[in-house]
């Protein structure tokens, strides 16, 4: 039921944004990044809510001028909340862990960042750059939740890699920062 509800919020969600997709279709987004193009396919059948959420933020232009703020290298890059000084932007509200999906964090995949909180999800993000099994979702416990996984990179992945290897320390009280900022210029939904 929870699914169907979330497919009909997904159909209406993205009517009244003009997107053409519907639910099941495969929504296709262009990441430009100071370090090259990164082509994502996202899964509006398997994470509706999830997929409507990064669309929304895509077209709101949110993810402009953000940076991936954190890169360990053989686990993932994760970007989209902070600008190039780490200032955090605001959000809109977090939205339902979709990780009980069958999708695995598996390398190229694309995922919701969040908290500790399995349900904090808002518009980070992170692309796995190895297997990332312990992420999958194992039941519907705090611990159990795991992360939701809605796309996969279809082209790009050399700059997947070439971000996974940048210099990294610590800044503004994170770690895995990278030193010279790698910077998302736009993330266009290709209609």
């Amino acid at each position: 039921m929870k699914r169907i509800i979330a497919t009909l919020a997904l159909c209406a969600g993205l009517l009244l944004s003009g997107t053409p997709a519907q639910a099941g279709d495969k929504v296709n987004v262009k990441m430009t990044t100071s370090m090259g193009v990164i082509e994502l396919q996202l899964d509006a059948e398997r994470a509706p809510e999830t997929v409507a959420n990064f669309v929304r933020y895509a077209k709101e232009g949110f993810y402009n001028g953000t940076v991936f703020h954190r890169v360990i290298p053989n686990f993932m890059i994760q970007g989209g909340g902070f600008t190039p000084n780490l200032s955090q932007k605001a959000t809109h509200a977090s939205i339902v862990n979709e990780a009980d999906n069958d999708l695995r964090n598996t390398t190229g995949t694309i995922a919701m960042a969040r908290t500790s909180d399995p349900h904090s999800a808002t518009s980070q993000f992170f692309i796995n750059t190895h297997d990332n099994g312990f992420l999958n979702f194992k039941g519907k416990t705090r611990s159990e939740w795991g992360y939701a996984i809605f796309g996969k990179v279809t082209s790009g992945m050399d700059v997947v890699r070439g971000i996974e290897g940048v210099a990294t320390g610590y800044r503004a009280g994170m770690g895995d920062v990278p030193l010279e900022p790698v910077i998302i210029e736009s993330v266009e939904v290709i209609e």
